[in-house]
């Protein structure tokens, strides 16, 4: 497969938007539409900062403007202290690693950031171009890769915590014994440090990975990944997942998220770093040079502060990562000795070469339901924006990782109105995903707008399909609606009809998208019923909401 650099990957991508969205623009132009389309990082709310797509980057002096891990929520509270001692404010936008390295390496970033805040700066270094646009690079915390497990699993495999490595976990899971849950590489570096811990480990390299381990690796990967049965766009969500369904063993997490996880939740996991090496997240505040000199001035007060030792206590206590202050204590629970740290890959082709089997060969297949409101309220703009977002999702046979539908990944189309007027399923087959892509991309351009709503009926009816077929799949439901149910089923009948449905298949999670007029307490409801997350169209772009909605998928 052709790899692209990360600039070309973002200018395909912009191309793409541009080309399938024309029609939309003009109607939106037409009309006078106030619903605009920017770009992304990120379409979700969280505490304490923006989202992506709706933030507003006009510089403030002394406010940074900062791309941040969305894991670094937690980190509120120190924000906080850190302000009243400084005086300087953080204003971060939330974001994934990849996407931010693409942002950042394309010159994206320049002029509306000041700074950017990842669990790791290893994957952007090895983009094209970047290194010219950072600078003081400053490590604030670091935490390591660790496996959360169940006590009882524990006991029952005979482990010994502080001497398990990474052979004894794939034998584990490869008989069968321990199922495990685990963010997407793509869009989480928890996922992704992973994702190199469990390669280094049973490829057996003695140094940074090379296309040759990961070769040798790849028949024990695979069966690795088949006892994944939870994923995640992000640890927090990972974790709240893990606490609701309670459907696997253990967690291969941060060590602060699975110590927070038992301190918040109780859920009393061994949290276990394997003997032979993990990969540590050391969250470095790096400044991007095209930042103003009152903000590179802010930004270096800000991390001298996050470095004293009142910083440092407040962050390992609140947060379980560890100080970098050697003067300051880690937080009771952590774990003092040492353990092999395991190096980044050193090439961007080894890393993406990762990503890409780990995607398409080794994980698990998907298996999604797009309940796609096709209303009269749809009709104009916002259908354009409905098809052009879906479009986008299937990109071309040789995009780049994460840029498609995956091979091996059902897709279901239920466009609806008073009732589900059609449902389309195509597989995309490993040999050939540009038939399965070609015929997908056929289906959203010939969405009709008609008819009343009937949201619940439309989900229940989904449920009942995802009754049929493969179970050994990571399964979801997306729902994309522009308004409020209008007819059909009501929300309490969906409620008895949701708690009637077998256990295995209540674990399908819904992810409904906010967007034009749609009721947000009432999709919000439905996310927290089904254990879903609920992505917000209305102040970014729906096709970042059906892009960002994959690393959960």
């Amino acid at each position: 497969m052709r790899r692209l650099t990360v600039g070309q990957r973002l200018l395909r991508r912009r191309l793409l938007r541009a080309t399938v969205t024309i029609a939309a623009l003009l109607a939106t132009l037409t009309a006078c539409s106030s619903d605009p389309t920017p770009a992304r990082p990120s379409t979700t709310n969280q505490p304490g900062g923006t989202n992506g797509s709706a933030a507003d980057t006009t510089y403030q002096k002394g406010t940074l403007r900062v791309l941040a891990s969305s894991e670094l929520s937690d980190m509120q509270g120190v924000l906080d202290l850190a302000e009243k001692q400084t005086g300087v404010k953080v204003r971060p936008t939330w974001t994934g690693t990849l996407d931010a390295a693409d942002l950042i390496a394309s010159g994206g970033a320049d002029g509306k950031y000041d700074a950017v805040w990842l669990s790791s700066n290893d994957y952007l270094r090895l983009s094209p171009g970047v290194s010219r646009r950072l600078t003081n690079e400053t490590p604030i915390m670091s935490s390591p890769v660790a496996l959360g497990v169940k006590a009882a699993a524990v006991k029952r495999l005979g482990w010994h915590p502080d001497r398990v490595t990474w052979s004894q976990v794939y034998d584990a899971v490869a008989a069968g014994r321990l199922t495990y849950g685990m963010t997407d590489p793509v869009r989480s570096n928890s996922g992704f440090s992973g994702l190199i811990s469990v390669a280094s480990g049973l490829s057996g390299a003695q140094a940074a990975l090379t296309d040759a381990d990961v070769r040798a690796a790849t028949p024990k990967l695979a069966k690795f990944f088949a006892g994944q049965k939870l994923t995640s766009g992000s640890s927090g969500w990972l974790a709240t997942a893990y606490t609701r369904h309670d459907t696997v063993d253990a967690l291969v997490n941060y060590e602060s998220v699975l110590l927070s996880m038992n301190r918040d939740s109780h859920t009393g996991l061994t949290v276990i770093r394997p003997r032979d090496g993990v990969v540590t997240a050391d969250y470095p505040f790096t400044l991007l040079t095209s930042a103003p000199r009152e903000a590179k001035e802010a930004g270096q007060a800000l991390t001298t502060y996050l470095r004293s030792p009142e910083a440092q206590r407040a962050l390992t206590d609140e947060t379980f990562r560890r100080p970098v202050v050697p003067s300051v204590k880690p937080a009771a629970g952590l774990a003092t000795e040492k353990r092999r740290e395991l190096p980044f890959p050193g090439t961007r082709s080894v890393a993406d070469g990762l990503l890409n089997a780990y995607e398409n060969k080794l994980r698990r297949p998907s298996r999604t339901v797009y309940v796609l409101d096709t209303s009269g309220s749809m009709e104009g703009g916002r259908l354009d924006r409905l098809k052009a977002a879906l479009t986008t999702l299937t990109g071309t046979g040789d995009s780049p990782t994460g840029d498609r539908f995956r091979d091996r990944e059902e897709v279901t189309f239920m466009p609806f109105g008073a009732e589900v007027k059609e449902v389309t399923t195509h597989t995309v087959a490993p040999g050939d995903p540009s038939a399965a892509l070609d015929v997908i991309r056929a289906d959203a351009a010939s969405l009709t707008a008609s008819g009343e709503t009937a949201i619940y009926s439309s989900l229940e009816e989904a449920y009942s399909r995802l009754g049929q077929g493969s179970s050994d799949t990571f399964t979801s439901i997306v729902l994309m609606t522009d308004g409020e149910n209008t007819t059909g089923t009501s929300a309490g009948d969906f409620d008895a009809f949701y708690a009637g449905l077998p256990a295995e298949r209540r674990t399908t999670p819904v992810f409904p998208i906010v967007f034009g007029d749609s009721d947000r307490g009432e999709l919000a409801h439905i996310a927290e019923l089904t254990g879903g997350r609920l992505f917000d169209a209305t102040r970014g772009s729906l096709d970042g909401a059906f892009e960002e909605i994959r690393g959960y998928q």
